[in-house]
């Protein structure tokens, strides 16, 4: 599945296809496992609020993940 993901505001700050979250520049930043995000290296980082359809809202402490 494709689709963004939005800031706690509801600010697009990344983009995913399938489970990998790239940032705005097209760079791979982050895998996305069900509600939960983490790094490349395997540490869970952060988490989504919302997993259904295309748009995904992290949560407040997310927020700091893609400043």
């Amino acid at each position: 599945m494709n689709g963004k993901i939005v800031s706690s505001q509801g600010v697009h700050v990344a983009d995913f296809r399938g489970v990998v979250v790239y940032g705005l520049r097209g760079e791979p930043r982050f895998e996305l496992r069900g509600l939960n995000i983490y790094r490349l290296s395997g540490e869970l980082v952060g988490h989504v609020v919302d997993s259904s359809g295309s748009i995904r809202r992290l949560d407040k402490g997310g927020d700091r993940l893609f400043a």
